[in-house]
């Protein structure tokens, strides 16, 4: 299906600002169409002006819909846009005729001209009608809600004509913003409440305010209520912007542990401010939510950095007990464990540091290999060094793939540049890491001595070898192939899925 930009730019000659204004209608109108409880229809006119091309449609939620079938896309002409052509030539506002019948429901049409303001604030030429079209096979006596709302929507209409709905300034709020059925206040143009939906009076009453709205001035009433002062004083200058026809970005308010967003607009029908209309969402299991995420992931966090510490402890401890053995045998086992350890604990720092279970994995991958480095005979000089990314990965992950890669990169260091009487070797260790498809590749090469002719992949090699091929076939469902290069030195190639385990 095309964009609202897409149609208008291949069957009209509007320009980009006009085209922008377009979009803005459209991500606004769904509370003009729920308040006028109608369809409504984008219509640019094509084949000079001779026929209309429909280019988006909202569908109310607080009445059934006129239209069972999508119109966008839709081209119609002759008596059928008979409205919409004197809408467009005039710039005016239709509501003359007889309902129209859409196969069995009765439907009442008006259309509304679209106007963008010039560089003066002038109203500038009609570049597209909207149609409101209202399905009249469920009409009734309306109630007062049902009034104030149509009234409401009469006067965004008109400022739709106008040129000023809606404002150009303004950001699109489209996420979580409080909806016509949340609850709805209109205001004078002095800032008293001429009218407040049953939602709107139960959200300011979980605020503390137990009397009827109509008749307060909401302004002074949102500074009074919040508990944090400098919070109420800002909510009541948002009033007061719209008030004074500016379109203030939403607010929440809080008191008494409840939570209700505010959103306040103009009303300025024919450029006449007459007062504002507030929209308001009570958001407080949805805030309670909010934090009990935070706090969950606050507490995730402390986890990460406490086992972290732990690691520490033990690798510390680990290495006064080396200190104190004197057989070497005993002395090389817990230094190797002290690398493992902390190895693991790096995963774990990262992730304290992270507010998901994922972790940036290079900055990993440069401190392992540059520990991994040291372990060499003081006359060796290995160098270590990462090509490509290995990008995030989830914990569970991470915390396998940096113990194989210790145990790699050590075993590449201290059995492929021995000291040979007493001279030591100079070489390079390179990871490399790449992503196919949903598999992450890595090699481990250095230029080497290589593998020993005895040496079996399958059963051989030392307790470090049958840790790597334990987690890379099991904890990491992958596969890994150690074997001698060529022009010489070792290579280690492991592949692992990414997706999940």
């Amino acid at each position: 299906m095309p964009t609202l930009r897409d149609l208008v730019e291949e069957h009209t000659s509007l320009g980009s600002d006009d085209i922008d204004h377009l979009h803005r209608l459209a991500g606004e109108w769904q509370l003009l169409a729920d308040l006028s409880f109608a369809d409504l229809l984008l219509w640019v006119p094509v084949n000079g002006h001779e026929a209309f091309l429909c280019v988006a449609q909202v569908r109310p939620t607080t009445a059934p819909t006129a239209y069972q079938d999508d119109q966008v896309g839709r081209t119609v002409g002759g008596p059928e846009v008979a409205h919409l052509t004197i809408a467009y030539r005039q710039g005016r506002i239709w509501r003359e005729g007889d309902p129209v019948w859409y196969g069995d429901t009765p439907a009442r049409h008006e259309a509304i001209p679209v106007r963008l303001r010039d560089a003066d604030g002038e109203p500038g030429e009609v570049i597209g009608v909207v149609g409101r079209d209202t399905n009249l096979s469920t009409a009734r006596t309306p109630s007062q809600l049902e009034l104030n709302y149509l009234t409401t929507a009469d006067d965004l209409a008109q400022m739709m004509a106008d040129g000023t709905f809606p404002p150009i300034s303004h950001r699109i709020e489209t996420t979580s913003a409080p909806r016509v059925g949340d609850g709805l206040i209109r205001l004078d143009a002095s800032g008293k409440v001429t009218y407040a939906s049953p939602n709107a009076q139960s959200a300011f009453r979980r605020l503390g305010f137990a009397s009827h709205l109509v008749g307060e001035d909401l302004a002074a009433l949102s500074a009074r209520l919040a508990d944090d002062p400098l919070e109420g004083t800002d909510a009541s200058a948002r009033v007061l912007a719209a008030l004074g026809g500016e379109a203030p970005s939403r607010k929440e308010i809080e008191a008494r542990g409840a939570t209700v967003l505010t959103r306040a607009l103009p009303l300025m029908p024919a450029g006449v401010p007459i007062g504002a209309l507030v929209l308001v969402r009570d958001v407080t299991e949805v805030r309670r939510r909010d934090r009990a995420l935070v706090t969950k992931d606050a507490t995730i966090r402390e986890i990460h950095h406490r086992v972290k510490n732990n690691l520490q402890t033990v690798a510390a401890l680990l290495r006064l007990q080396a200190r104190r053995v004197e057989t070497p045998s005993a002395k090389a086992a817990l230094e190797e464990s002290v690398r493992r350890v902390a190895s693991i604990a790096l995963v774990h720092e990262t992730l304290s540091m992270s507010s998901d279970e994922a972790v940036e994995f290079d900055g990993i991958v440069d401190r392992v290999a540059a520990a991994a480095a040291e372990v060499g005979t003081t006359a060796s000089k290995v160098a270590m060094r990462r090509k490509g990314t290995f990008g995030v990965l989830p914990a569970e992950m991470a915390t396998s793939l940096v113990m194989v890669l210790n145990e790699l990169l050590i075993n590449a260091v201290e059995h492929g540049f021995p000291e040979i009487d007493g001279v030591g070797a100079v070489g390079e260790v390179v990871v490399s890491a790449h992503r196919h498809r949903k598999e992450l590749h890595v090699t481990v090469v250095d230029n080497g001595t290589g593998l020993p002719e005895t040496f079996d992949a399958e059963r051989g090699g030392r307790l470090g070898l049958q840790i790597v091929r334990a987690l890379v076939t099991g904890e990491l469902s992958g596969t890994i192939e150690l074997r001698a290069r060529p022009e010489g030195g070792t290579e280690a190639v492991l592949a692992m899925p990414l997706t999940k385990r």
